[in-house]
């Protein structure tokens, strides 16, 4: 079966303030989907009422053609998340920490023999530089067995060499899964996308060009 999520017209406000008034968009698996927009725009927003962390004031969500509701996206577990936010205990060594998130030994072992991994496993978290401790987060998240994979923020502010390693990984793991990602290094992100789409106003358009980013008011 083609493992497809559906989105059809999220909405999101808070208070008076109109976040997310209109988006959508299909993410099926084999493809990298890239989401930009200012800050305020809603990325961050969309992503966690995907992940089932916020409630929508609107949504319909389908994957593989069936209706998901709000309260049964966590349960269901289709969706893995990666948020902007560090969550990886400081004080425990990365090889305490990845059988943390795994049971089999075949999936520890994936992560396990990432590059670079096998260096950084017998220090600690919290000394960890951006670029080592993001990518970890990102292959703890990306090993677990969802369909679908939000990465939020994966390319800030981290060392140029991270972000290579990193778009070689979502471009070999997008064979197994659907990746949408957001980030303001949105030059990283055109160059692994298939599609993209500009958040405004609330409001999703497509894009396929940096020259469309900045027809849409992304880029000045």
């Amino acid at each position: 079966m083609k493992n497809e999520l559906e989105v059809y017209a999220v909405r999101k406000s808070f208070g008076s303030k109109k976040v997310l008034e209109s988006v959508a968009f299909s993410l099926a698996k084999g493809q990298i989907l890239g989401v930009y927009g200012s800050n305020g725009s809603g990325k961050s927003t969309l992503l966690k009422i995907l992940f089932g962390t916020l409630k929508a004031d609107a949504l319909d969500l389908r994957i593989n053609r069936l209706p998901v509701s709000q309260k049964n996206i966590i349960p269901q577990q289709h969706i893995g998340y990666l948020p902007q936010d560090n969550f990886l205990p400081k004080h425990l060594k990365v090889r305490d920490i990845i059988p943390m998130f795994y049971d089999d030994g075949d999936q520890q072992d994936l992560v396990f023999r990432a590059p670079f991994v096998e260096k950084i496993a017998t220090r600690k978290a919290g000394t960890l530089s951006m670029g080592e401790r993001r990518y970890l987060e990102l292959l703890l998240v990306s090993h677990l067995p969802h369909p679908f994979l939000l990465l939020d923020e994966p390319f800030s502010m981290i060392e140029p060499l991270y972000k290579e390693v990193i778009g070689e990984f979502l471009l070999s793991l997008k064979a197994k899964k659907g990746i949408l990602i957001t980030d303001h290094y949105y030059k990283d992100v055109l160059n692994i996308a298939d599609r993209n789409l500009v958040l405004t106003q609330g409001v999703s358009y497509p894009a396929k060009t940096q020259e469309d980013l900045k027809k849409l008011g992304y880029l000045r």
